[in-house]
């Protein structure tokens, strides 16, 4: 998502501003085309500039908010769904953008959302643990594998947690039909991380974690975003 948020940036301060005379809406429609066409996506984003008049941000250098739905999307081979950013706080003074001066031009904060599938989450896990679904604000899975000699079989509940790594996935407890296994060996076999770096915006981190029934939603958010640190990664 991050040559995304290059894209929409260069889009709405290289010349769509102009777009104001005609309204906004088509600077929107610009963006999601625009978007679309580089990045090969099925469906046109949904494009929303908050804030009015559109002009007198472009004027002032500074956009309130603009959100991009993008719906799927799949980035070095993984495919997460209803994916999202929003912009808030686009500083790009009217002067830089006339000049094409790129190295003014901030975003105080972005955020990035999207549903991971558990069948991508599954990639992850360790061998032998099979059928990754929700179950509350935890992961379920079915275990099915040896440790140290003993049978493993019984259903896992783990915990989730943010690291600098990713999602840390975290057993809490099994329902083991075979001998009982200690809860820190099961911890040392069945914790794994999904790693989340490659479809976050520069520097974010993730800030919500959420478990639906199609998957896990997944929100990081980055600070004091240069459009400039963007465009050279």
């Amino acid at each position: 998502m991050r040559k995304v948020l290059v894209v929409i940036l260069l889009l709405l301060i290289g010349g769509v501003i102009v777009a104001d005379r005609m309204g906004v809406r088509r600077a929107e429609d610009e963006i999601a085309k625009q978007v679309a066409a580089q990045y090969r996506l099925d469906a046109r984003p949904d494009v929303t500039i908050h804030g009015v008049p559109f002009l007198t941000q472009a004027i002032g250098g500074n956009y309130d908010q603009i959100d991009v739905k993008l719906g799927e999307w799949t980035e070095k081979g993984v495919t997460v769904h209803d994916a999202a950013l929003k912009l808030s706080g686009v500083q790009a003074p009217l002067a830089d953008v006339v000049n094409g001066n790129s190295s003014q031009i901030t975003v105080r904060n972005a955020t990035a959302s999207a549903v991971v599938p558990y069948s991508v989450v599954q990639k992850y896990a360790p061998q032998g643990v099979k059928g990754i679904s929700a179950s509350g604000s935890n992961l379920q899975a079915r275990v099915s594998a040896s440790y140290l000699g003993i049978r493993v079989e019984g259903d896992l509940v783990a915990s989730l947690k943010a690291t600098s790594q990713g999602i840390a996935v975290t057993p809490q407890s099994i329902s083991n039909g075979g001998a009982k296994v200690p809860l820190a060996m099961l911890q040392q076999q069945y914790t794994f991380v999904i790693p989340t770096r490659s479809l976050l915006p520069m520097g974010a981190r993730v800030s919500d974690i959420g478990v639906t029934p199609q998957g896990l939603r997944i929100a990081a958010t980055a600070d004091n975003v240069r459009l400039e640190n963007l465009a050279k990664s």
